[in-house]
């Protein structure tokens, strides 16, 4: 295990606020950092922290380089779903494809490699629709969504350990599956619906 040294965080950002007015940030003082377990794509780390309210608590947080991924439309009213093995929730679960950022490696070229390995497409028009924090109570993930049209073929090249099946579904299909609790990942339903906010109004109804 691996220990820090005292580290003051935020600084001049302490009590910023955001455009509604409320603050984001607050004055933390990390006192200890130690690194509980170095995973091939993140850390489990215990840090010890002093709040802005006084209080001093040791805090469990799983540190990520963050995650890249997309809605990907193979035709006007069809995209692409995967149905992945998680083994976490014990299961195959429906998703938009994504997987973990590289070191130094961007959020859109993180997506583009992550569609081809994940369903054989790439993709020639591509759109930031934005990002979403999926677990803030106990990691600083960010995933970063993108909406990706005119697909084309490539070579599918999965991780020895990504055992998952590519779907073409219908989006008023996946909607109703969104409703009936087909899908639960949370970075999948808000992809669908923040993509359907780009779509012309008479798209997002077929």
């Amino acid at each position: 295990m691996t220990a820090l040294n005292q580290t003051e965080i935020l600084g001049e950002n302490e009590r910023s606020m955001d455009s509604t007015g409320w603050r984001t940030f607050m004055s933390v003082k990390t006192n200890n950092q130690i690194v509980i377990h170095k995973g091939r794509s993140f850390n489990f780390v215990k840090e010890n922290v002093t709040l802005d309210n006084g209080v001093t608590v040791d805090l469990e947080v799983v540190r990520h380089p963050g995650a890249s991924a997309m809605v990907p439309f193979i035709k006007e009213d069809t995209l692409i779903l995967i149905k992945q093995y998680r083994h976490a929730v014990g299961r195959f679960i429906w998703e938009i494809p994504a997987g973990t950022m590289n070191p130094n490696e961007s959020a859109l070229v993180c997506a583009r490699r992550e569609l081809i390995e994940e369903t054989g497409y790439t993709a020639d028009k591509w759109e930031k629709l934005g990002e979403i924090t999926p677990v803030p109570g106990y990691s600083d993930e960010q995933v970063h969504l993108f909406l990706a049209k005119d697909l084309g073929p490539a070579e599918q090249n999965l991780d020895q350990d990504e055992v998952l099946d590519v779907h073409e579904i219908k989006l008023r299909d996946a909607l109703t599956m969104i409703e009936r609790g087909d899908i639960q990942d949370a970075k999948t339903i808000c992809g669908l619906f923040m993509a359907i906010n780009r779509m012309p109004v008479n798209d997002s109804s077929k």
